[in-house]
């Protein structure tokens, strides 16, 4: 599988030049890098880049403080079935479902919005149903990946379903393209092979993107096409493979700080998500929020109901006959072996069992011949 490189070498020192302009009133201005760099009267320090472009959290906070918003509100307001398993901690785990979804919407927009950053880069979100081509299914599972380099199918050949990427990050000064599938986290794939099965519609649908691109975004072309999905948890990446973490994501758009910006997007949407979970699970143990203090106040203690005992080995039993049989527990002078309580040992059949004779089929309804 192809990874992607980066133009300037990891590591690599780039020194940007900044004019002033102080009688102008202006704020400094970069200037371009290498042979088209201009003098500047006063240069500023060296600073590690990898990328020319760059990307710092306050200047898209106002847009992700939006996107996380619309996210809580959509969380909070579900309204869960009834279910009798979980009782009244129902809209805990309605939370936990929503939030689940909700935070691989909330890094697809994210991700979205940071790589404007990159004028060279553009992001596509919708409509993006690829054909799964029988060809290049066949062409993927019979082949090593690295060997299909410079094959090109029609998008329009006879194909076996689609695979709808969660994102088409495409380089134009490169001309490439980047398939994208955002997980909020690949720990619930572990050693299943549903991850197997989702690199093989990728770059099955990798093979007829360049064609789909041009016949259907305005004759957009490119001569590249990688796969990746990206890890939000960010846990170690194997590029070998196609995983990315999340915090490598400036490689991908080639801007400086994106990475970053996505951390602290997930950091302030876990908080406003704490604090939904923390609200439903004080109502779900019965905690009354007028004696929860607050800080500076004398503590007070947080009791939660007492939870009514349950008799896991039949129907609950009255009172009485609850102390009827914890009399007959106590009562030491009583025969441990009373024939009326208990079956002797030697009255135990001791004959070979039977063979038992039964049938077996596909299951019908009662009466049904």
């Amino acid at each position: 599988m192809t990874t992607f490189t980066s133009q300037t070498p990891p590591g690599e020192v780039l020194r940007s030049t900044t004019n002033l302009m102080g009688s102008a009133g202006l704020r400094p201005r970069p200037f371009g890098f290498g042979g088209n760099a201009h003098a500047a009267t006063i240069r500023e320090p060296a600073v590690l880049r990898r990328h020319a472009h760059r990307v710092r959290f306050e200047d898209v906070e106002a847009d992700l403080d939006v996107l996380i918003d619309r996210a809580i509100a959509a969380i909070a307001d579900g309204e869960p079935a009834e279910d009798e398993i979980l009782g009244h901690y129902v809209n805990i785990a309605s939370l936990v479902r929503a939030v689940s979804f909700r935070e691989g919407k909330l890094l697809e927009y994210a991700f979205e919005r940071v790589a404007r950053a990159n004028p060279n880069v553009l992001v596509l979100t919708q409509s993006l149903k690829l054909p799964l081509v029988k060809a290049a299914l066949e062409a993927v599972s019979g082949n090593d990946w690295s060997s299909l380099d410079g094959i090109k199918l029609d998008c329009e050949s006879p194909a076996k379903g689609s695979y709808t990427p969660d994102l088409i990050v495409v380089n134009r000064a490169r001309h490439t393209a980047y398939i994208l599938d955002l997980k909020r986290s690949l720990a619930s794939y572990g050693d299943t092979s549903r991850l197997d099965e989702l690199k093989t519609k990728m770059m099955a649908s990798a093979m007829v993107l360049p064609d789909w691109l041009y016949k259907t975004q305005k004759r957009l072309m490119v001569d590249t096409v990688e796969v990746a999905i990206v890890d939000g948890a960010s846990r170690p990446s194997d590029h070998a493979t196609g995983i990315w973490a999340l915090s490598e994501i400036d490689d991908l758009l080639e801007i400086d700080g994106a990475a970053a910006c996505m951390a602290e997007l997930r950091r302030r949407f876990g908080a406003r998500v704490q604090q939904l979970l923390e609200v439903e699970a004080r109502k779900a143990i019965g905690v009354d929020e007028r004696f929860v203090t607050t800080a500076g106040d004398a503590v007070a203690p947080l009791t939660a109901p007492k939870p009514p005992r349950i008799n896991l080995n039949g129907p609950s039993r009255t009172f009485e006959e609850e102390l009827a049989d914890q009399a007959f527990d106590e009562d030491l002078s009583r025969d441990h072996w009373d024939e009326d309580r208990f079956e002797r040992v030697d009255t135990i059949d001791d004959e070979k069992p039977r063979p038992v004779f039964f049938r077996v089929g596909y299951a019908k309804r009662p009466g049904a011949h």
